[in-house]
């Protein structure tokens, strides 16, 4: 019985010293998506969204959906912006929202585009992206 009790006690506390809360998991992929568009990397970049993602304008403009309309748009800009880069000035995360003000150079040079990147994180994946510009 001890042995079993033992067991039970090990599983119980290894899953929850390996599992990530929402907000971590939520940090990671908006992170991860972050580093990838730093790198111009469009596989890597598409990575930590949703099949469906949803990309809005502020509030409730919808520009698009799917990760391969958004494949096209942003492999499009990776190719073209060779200097593109996004500097992090800001990161919010409160459960399943990260909330990431941003600083884009690069698309137009000599240009710094500040805007914030509000992510949606359901079921692992980023589902919604609000940009506010």
């Amino acid at each position: 019985m001890k042995i079993i009790a033992l067991i039970i006690t090990l599983i119980l506390f290894s899953s929850i010293l390996f599992s990530q809360t929402k907000e971590e998991t939520a940090e990671r992929l908006a992170a991860e998506q972050l580093a990838a568009y730093n790198n111009r990397d469009i596989d890597s970049f598409l990575i930590p969204f949703s099949d469906s993602v949803e990309i809005y304008t502020f509030p409730d403009q919808l520009m698009y959906k799917g990760k391969e309309k958004m494949r096209e748009r942003y492999g499009k800009m990776f190719e073209k912006a060779v200097n593109l880069h996004c500097k992090l000035t800001n990161r919010e995360v409160l459960g399943n929202v990260v909330i990431d003000t941003e600083e884009v150079t690069g698309i137009v040079e000599g240009e710094i585009v500040n805007a914030i990147a509000i992510y949606t994180i359901e079921n692992d994946k980023i589902q919604m992206v609000h940009f506010v510009k």
